[in-house]
């Protein structure tokens, strides 16, 4: 699944392009709009499929070449749409690209790293080299977290679960993780670097959205006071346990 290869070609500047761009290719012209979708790739798949559809003018025949060759998941797309007006002879592309959440690294049931790949904010799972594509077009500035799960819980509704969890964060709170792993219990636990110290969460196994509100204001309130806990237990809902360390 996570076999994908790019390899260096020259792409038409226009599709490297933040806004969209006309050119003309033999005698249909393209419009492109990549959004926030790394340019490289965006722009390999316009090629594919400008390619396409100039065979036969089929926008078909593209839909086809897409489904079958996965070409969506290949290049990071969570929607794409693609029109053609015969009229002025023009045919659109338009990408979006999912947000990047977390860097997922999924595990057997004996423990052994399986494999890695990028979370994205649709909840699906992409290659590991969507972050560095980000990041080297600054798209990305920051670093993502580190997720552990096990091949059940992927297979599970657990990177649903997850990627609402974490697009429900505060933007600045979640650039303070470090990891995130959810245990066989489905409990979760969540590493932040505060104050250049670790500090645990102990999120338990349900009403993550509902403890986060708690979560939130106990982070501002240790920020403020420059006093940074060694963990934070929101295990029982009702009943926060804050402990520091003895260590000043």
């Amino acid at each position: 699944m996570w076999s994908t290869f790019l390899v260096s070609i020259l792409i038409p500047a226009s599709l490297l392009a933040a806004r969209p761009e006309s050119f003309a290719q033999k005698d249909v012209k393209y419009r492109t709009y990549i959004g926030e979708c790394p340019s490289k790739s965006s722009g390999m798949f316009g090629i594919l499929v400008m390619k396409e559809f100039e065979k036969n003018h089929s926008l078909k025949d593209v839909k086809e070449k897409i489904l079958k060759e996965k070409l969506d998941e290949k290049f990071f797309l969570s929607n794409y749409r693609i029109s053609y007006n015969p009229v002025i002879k023009t045919l659109k592309l338009r990408l979006e690209c999912p947000e990047p959440l977390a860097k997922v690294q999924v595990y057997k049931s004996n423990g052994d790293e399986h494999y890695s790949a990028i979370l994205g904010a649709n909840s699906r799972l992409y290659e590991p080299q969507y972050e560095n594509l980000m990041k080297a077009e600054k798209k990305l500035r920051h670093n993502l977290p580190l997720l552990a799960l096990t091949m059940e819980q992927i297979e599970s509704d657990a990177p649903i679960t997850l990627s609402r969890f974490i697009k429900a964060m505060d933007p600045e709170l979640r650039r303070t993780i470090s990891e995130m792993i959810v245990n066989k219990n489905s409990e979760l636990t969540i590493v932040f670097s505060l104050g250049g110290r670790a500090t645990s969460v102990f999120m338990g196994a349900d009403l993550w959205e509902e403890k986060l509100t708690k979560l939130t204001k106990i982070v501002g309130f240790v920020r403020d006071s420059k006093r940074y806990p060694s963990s934070i237990n929101l295990v029982n809902a009702k009943k926060v346990v804050v402990k520091f360390s003895d260590k000043i």
